[in-house]
């Protein structure tokens, strides 16, 4: 079947994601030579997330898109702008690291500038901040909406089944896209020996949510899904969950290992394959995008180890809002 996308947006989508590919396997090097620390990520999410990002309405305040994500996230900050230095700064845990000055894992990013909530470690917790920014783009009647995104195996979490209350309230229904990136497994339990229905979508329809399953491996299908989703929360005010079946590609984290699993589907080799069969792209090209961002981010990566880490004295900065050192 032929790509209904354009040329242009094709091409993008692509540079975005041979761009985010490449930085999880700079960051899982740096783990593995002990030049950063903890790591995970989201390597086999990139063509369901780079579409994602690419149509986020970006922006600070109520009137634009709140962003409340986790730690698989950096294909969706990549394709909002973000500069791939920056994730190899946090997870080595620079001063220079603009999303928590060296204090958080890799990956777990923060930027006010663009209503994107700072990412926390513990599990499906975003689904409850969720609620709020939503709560307040419901009150300013703006076209604004809450994202918010999350792994199948968090869905077991109370804090889901409380979104989902808050979303679907008929008092005051709220502009959530509510996003479960599904890859089939939890740390190392399997998503079949622990869920009995056929799609965590499906438990938006008690709620009155419209909802839906994908295959978030494939570019076009996630484009046009997310492409009605975020149509239909920005003009109907309502919530929608969204279910992306895609892989994972290097295990949970750097805990299990990081190592490449092969018989996952990679969404990247299936995405270049039709590239170069519909005469988009090249192999050569392919590789040449590939080669030039393995190069400029192994450079990044050495610039990275020159900068100083955190003074100790900042250990008190930002415990609060604009707080600097002790309070006392």
């Amino acid at each position: 079947m032929k790509f209904k996308l354009e040329r242009k947006k094709l091409v993008q989508i692509h540079d975005v994601m041979v761009k985010s590919r490449v930085l999880e396997e700079r960051l899982i090097r740096m783990y593995k030579q002990n030049d950063g620390y903890f790591w995970i990520g989201g390597p086999g999410e990139e063509a369901f997330s780079v579409p994602l990002g690419l149509q986020v309405k970006k922006g600070f305040g109520l009137d634009h898109d709140f962003l409340h994500l986790h730690y698989r996230s950096s294909p969706i900050m990549l394709a909002m702008g973000a500069e791939p230095i920056d994730s190899m700064r946090q997870m080595k845990n620079t001063a220079t690291d603009p999303y928590s000055g060296g204090r958080n894992f890799g990956n777990h990013y923060s930027k006010r500038d663009w209503n994107v909530v700072p990412v926390s470690s513990t599990i499906e917790t975003q689904y409850l901040t969720a609620i709020g920014s939503a709560i307040g783009q419901t009150k300013r009647g703006c076209k604004g909406i809450t994202i918010v995104n999350g792994g199948d195996s968090g869905t077991a979490e109370g804090d889901f089944a409380s979104a989902l209350v808050w979303a679907s309230r008929p008092v005051m229904p709220l502009p959530m896209l509510m996003i479960v990136t599904n890859n089939g497994v939890g740390i190392s339990t399997p998503h079949c020996n622990q869920f009995g229905g056929k799609s965590i979508a499906a438990r938006g329809t008690a709620f009155g949510i419209r909802n839906a399953v994908i295959n978030g491996n494939d570019v076009e299908e996630s484009w046009t899904a997310l492409e009605e989703a975020i149509t239909y929360v920005r003009e109907e005010r309502k919530p929608f969950l969204l279910e992306a079946r895609v892989s994972r590609l290097y295990g949970h984290s750097s805990a299990s290992g990081a190592n490449f699993v092969p018989d996952e589907e990679d969404c990247l080799v299936s995405f270049e394959k039709r590239l170069e069969k519909e005469g988009i792209m090249t192999r050569a090209q392919m590789d040449k995008l590939r080669e030039d961002y393995t190069a400029t981010m192994l450079e990044q990566s050495k610039q990275v180890k020159t900068e100083p880490a955190p003074s100790g004295d900042t250990i008190y900065d930002h415990v609060y809002y604009g707080q600097k050192g002790r309070y006392w």
